[in-house]
């Protein structure tokens, strides 16, 4: 397990370095650079360029040399925690991303644990109550769930919080908290604005994984040891939860690999609708403006999320299936 784990870690060293040349590239591609478009806008506007200021960005920067050593410049800069500087915000990208990493993380982290805590119970449920009315109901509000737009559902339900519970969800917080140092008040109000936003991101993503479970689970309770099981005359419940609902799991681990990333980057629309000060709307105005270093910097996170996720899938998916193996040979 050891070597396994210390070979698997050896080639994420390559493969992160293989990304981050190609995210690089692509975030080249567009014709000019920032400072470009910018120096465009301001004399569209009539105001003037400080091209003292300019000349020292791209210096300092490395913007004025060959795309190569641009390339080389971004890698050892990330390498001694130097992700660049944000020219929108005029800020480094570390101060840039401040709470907004934060605030992610802890979105992702609840909107998972809603997903797994609503999906995995009512998907048993419908498994070993095959074509009842309680598994009529809740694959039809698992449909619903598939179906609704999150943009949409983030519409009604800021309507609701606001008419219903008197919050307005215009945020992650009141505003007198947006600036402010973090405290006992601060954080019960991101609590109290938490559960919308979890709720709208963490809706589809419950639906679809209760149809997978729900899926998983009938197929490993038609096989033959299920039916053995049953026939020496095992309880229902230690047949279903010994073997069957272990195997039908795998899937809930192998999405970890997936799953961390696209929770931080899949719901830049919700919020945006939400006002959500997350990665995710700073993304898409780093690629709008061209701000490489920050857009750079945030898919090279996403892309350090699914290599890690990944590896630790593999490592729980082994722990919970005999089955699977790390290595190759056959054993005794």
């Amino acid at each position: 397990m050891l070597a396994y784990i210390l070979r698997r870690i050896a080639y994420m060293a390559p493969t992160l370095l293989v990304i981050s040349f190609i995210v690089f590239v692509i975030i080249q591609l567009p014709p000019g650079d920032y400072l470009e478009s910018h120096i465009a806008e301001l004399q569209s506007q009539g105001e003037t360029v400080d091209e003292g200021k300019i000349a020292f960005l791209r210096k300092q920067y490395g913007l004025d040399k060959p795309f190569y050593l641009q390339y080389l410049h971004w890698v050892w800069g990330m390498l001694h925690g130097d992700f660049g500087y944000s020219f929108e915000h005029g800020l480094p990208v570390s101060e840039v991303v401040g709470d907004r990493m934060a605030l992610t993380v802890l979105i992702a982290f609840a909107t998972t644990l809603f997903t797994w805590l609503l999906a995995f119970p009512i998907g048993v449920y419908s498994a070993t109550h095959q074509y009842s009315w309680g598994d009529y109901g809740l694959s039809l509000l698992g449909f619903i769930g598939l179906a609704t737009p999150n943009f949409l559902l983030a519409l009604v339900m800021l309507h609701l919080a606001n008419v219903y519970f008197g919050t307005s969800i215009g945020g992650l917080m009141d505003p007198q908290y947006i600036n402010a140092a973090w405290s006992v008040d601060k954080l019960l109000s991101v609590l109290e604005h938490l559960w919308i936003p979890v709720v709208i991101i963490g809706t589809a993503g419950t639906a679809g994984m209760i149809r997978r479970l729900r899926a998983n689970l009938l197929d490993e309770l038609q096989k033959q040891y299920v039916v053995t099981a049953r026939a020496k005359g095992l309880a229902e419940r230690k047949v279903v939860r010994k073997y069957p609902l272990r195997m039908a799991l795998n899937f809930f681990i192998a999405d970890i690999g997936s799953l961390l990333p696209t929770l931080i980057s899949g719901a830049e629309i919700t919020a945006v609708v939400l006002s959500l000060p997350t990665t995710g709307p700073l993304l898409l105005e780093s690629l709008q403006s061209q701000d490489m270093f920050l857009a750079g910097s945030f898919l090279m996170f996403l892309a350090a999320l699914t290599v890690a996720g990944v590896l630790v899938s593999d490592l729980l998916l082994a722990a919970l299936d005999p089955r699977i193996r790390l290595q190759g040979g056959t054993g005794k």
